[in-house]
């Protein structure tokens, strides 16, 4: 009963990352749809990505028509476009080998464009043990006032879906702490910005440089050496 979404809650954070004008967005490992149907209220369209068949059916039924929904694995499958004004994903990049994932994301964005993610970092409990504790007690005390808010008003705050329900895929040891990850999005996206969010997950920002001179592949990532 005092559980809830952490998700769901970190949704808003992305949304106000979005940049004007945002047209084109694309939702990477976007589940059922929910952040997608949020995205469309605010933008023209909306392509919602996610490797999983069962999602994907899932999303085509609770998302408005301006989102168009593509099962794809976005480091194997081609994108359903390009030049997007911005690309956001909420706890998937984790799933994936995160430097290879951010030239594809990088490469698709429009110059000026913003990739924003919420991403489940590795517990690194000798840096940030007090950020632990901290949102340990959080968590509580604001499930307890989600619960109060549920049972005055009856509508559910940030509800959070088992994934025995939703088929979603469960990560119980992530590859990277927030600081290694904060390196590796250094290196292939230079001014690359990662903090640590209190409830156990780290927020990615990178805005796309304009090109230099009329040059657009100054506008790219770094290329990694080999």
């Amino acid at each position: 009963m005092l559980d809830w979404s952490h998700n769901a809650f970190y949704q808003r954070l992305l949304l106000r990352a979005l940049p004007r004008p945002c047209r084109r967005v694309l939702d990477v490992g976007c589940g059922a749809g929910g952040f997608a149907a949020r995205l469309a209220e605010r933008v023209e369209h909306v392509d919602a990505v996610d490797r999983s068949a069962r999602m994907i059916e899932d999303a085509r039924r609770h998302t408005p028509g301006n989102v168009t929904c593509v099962l794809a694995d976005v480091l194997v499958d081609p994108l359903p476009g390009k030049d997007y004004d911005a690309i956001v994903s909420i706890t998937a990049l984790h799933h994936m080998p995160l430097a290879d994932a951010l030239e594809v994301l990088a490469a698709a964005l429009r110059p000026g464009g913003v990739l924003a993610a919420v991403v489940l970092p590795r517990v690194d409990l000798r840096r940030e043990w007090p950020v632990e504790i901290v949102a340990m007690v959080g968590h509580r005390l604001l499930g307890v006032a989600f619960l109060v808010n549920r049972l005055l008003r009856g509508a559910p705050t940030f509800a959070k879906e088992h994934h025995t329900r939703t088929s979603m895929p469960v990560v119980l040891d992530p590859p990277l702490t927030t600081r290694e990850a904060a390196r590796v999005a250094a290196a292939v996206l230079p001014g690359a910005r990662v903090r640590r969010l209190l409830f156990w997950r780290y927020l990615l920002i990178w805005e796309k440089p304009l090109p230099r001179d009329g040059n657009p592949a100054a506008a790219g990532p770094s290329p990694r050496s080999t």
